[in-house]
């Protein structure tokens, strides 16, 4: 699997697809009041949402691998402790994944290709550093890197594993701290985003007249479409912002 891209099921693709068009009418309807609009908007903004849905899908998956991750390394210390080999301890750490995310939870999956190429003989050090090429994470390079000059130099495996998910546990609990407080700052966004149409949508339905001039003639489209640009502008710096401070 390329955790860096992501496939939409039939399903996902045409509940966002019908969310896309649900924004595209709010759009249209609160800066137009026109249904050509809606048309010509409908089909751009449709791929643009869903990139956006993706990128976010695609973030919210590495996250959890990480997180998966470092219970599979320490179920793999749990097994060196128990006497295991190195290669046996990551076989039984699978198994202890699937009963804890089941067959289809990310770490299992990856631990399924694993166990069945470390039986085909292929080296651990090989298989490690392939997942942390396709997955991108930086604490699973780390720890691929790490193993890969423990395993040349014969380095002490179970010492290794427990310094890995102190490390990785440490990196994931900040990390977790952080997460918490920008999703509770993109929820205070995804608010404040509403405003403008809540506005809009509430002078239409009180005080019609009021904002009868920008609609349906040269000077209001200009002028809603300006606002609109501003708009999609600070939309797009705070979504930059959110994403650059979780990079951290």
């Amino acid at each position: 699997m390329n955790y860096d891209t992501y496939r939409f099921s039939k399903g996902e693709r045409a509940t966002y697809l019908f969310l896309g068009a649900l924004i595209d009418a709010l759009v249209s309807w609160s800066f137009y009041k026109s249904l050509v609009v809606f048309f010509i908007l409908l089909l751009p903004t449709e791929w643009f949402f869903l990139q956006f849905v993706k990128k976010g899908l695609i973030e919210k998956r590495k996250f959890e691998l990480s997180l998966e991750f470092r219970e599979a390394i320490m179920a793999v210390q749990a097994s060196l402790n128990a006497g295991y080999s190195v290669e046996n301890s990551f076989i039984e750490a699978g198994r202890v994944m699937e009963n804890m995310y089941g067959s289809k939870g990310l770490i299992t999956v990856e631990f399924k290709v694993l166990t069945r190429r470390l039986r085909s003989n292929e080296s651990l050090e090989k298989i490690l550093l392939e997942l942390s090429d396709r997955c991108g994470i930086e604490d699973i390079e780390d720890f691929a890197n790490v193993f890969s000059a423990a395993k040349r130099s014969g380095g002490d495996f179970t010492r290794i594993m427990r310094k890995a998910a102190d490390s990785i546990g440490d990196k994931m609990d900040i990390r977790r701290d952080i997460r918490t407080s920008i999703n509770a700052r993109r929820y205070e966004n995804r608010i404040m985003e509403m405003v403008p149409f809540g506005i809009i949508i509430y002078l239409n339905i009180t005080s019609a007249g009021f904002l009868s001039s920008l609609y349906h003639n040269s000077a209001g489209m200009i002028i809603m479409t300006i606002s609109l640009i501003l708009y999609l502008a600070g939309f797009l710096m705070a979504e930059k912002i959110t994403s650059e401070a979780e990079k951290v």
